[in-house]
């Protein structure tokens, strides 16, 4: 059952990913502490999970929460790439193509809104896209050193950055084609003046 709820575990821990967001982009462009940027990464992922899980298992599913997490997720997906891009360790056209999708849904808000929606649910495949760029971009910033271990992170980091880039403008599509037919089957809903 979502509720009104603000202040709950799962909210927090959204909460701490987005402050988290500032603090990655200082470790990676300015003090360039790739170790510590990913220890950062790690504990992103770790409150991605957790905040969805415990949010099920505690009863804490609220509309705050389902804004704020997906908003953490985007957010800190556009640090990393932006960082990444930044420090030369991914190509523009990577940095280019995963908020372009963003922007892509965002222009669809207006539309959703004619029909009484801001947002449409989150469904699983955009779920695991999210999950595989969640693992490609810690390894390609693994990836950005010499060695052994530096270059199998660099070789899996791509193979999770292809996917998760193919699977997020897929995910992208079938949202576009949900908004289609819910303007197609639900009427317009008229302001209340």
């Amino acid at each position: 059952m979502v509720t009104d709820r603000i202040v709950t575990i799962p909210n927090l821990l959204s909460v701490v990913r987005l402050a988290l967001v500032p603090v990655f982009l200082w470790l990676v462009l300015w003090r360039r502490e790739d170790e510590l940027a990913l220890l950062v990464l790690v504990v992103s992922g770790i409150t991605d999970y957790l905040d969805g899980k415990l949010a099920r298992k505690l009863n804490q599913t609220s509309a705050l929460g389902a804004i704020l997490d997906p908003v953490a997720d985007r957010l800190f997906i556009l640090a990393v790439v932006v960082g990444l891009w930044q420090r030369d360790i991914i190509p523009i056209w990577l940095a280019i193509v995963l908020p372009l999708r963003d922007v892509f849904l965002f222009s669809l808000v207006p539309f959703l809104r004619t029909r009484g929606f801001s947002s449409l649910p989150v469904h699983f495949l955009g779920k695991a896209a999210t999950a595989a760029l969640l693992y490609a971009l810690p390894l390609l910033l693994l990836g950005d050193g010499v060695g052994t271990i530096a270059h199998l992170a660099e070789v899996f980091g791509w193979s999770f950055a292809i996917w998760g880039v193919a699977l997020y403008w897929w995910a992208g599509v079938l949202y576009a084609f949900q908004v289609r037919r819910l303007m197609a089957t639900t009427p317009r809903v008229t302001p209340d003046r």
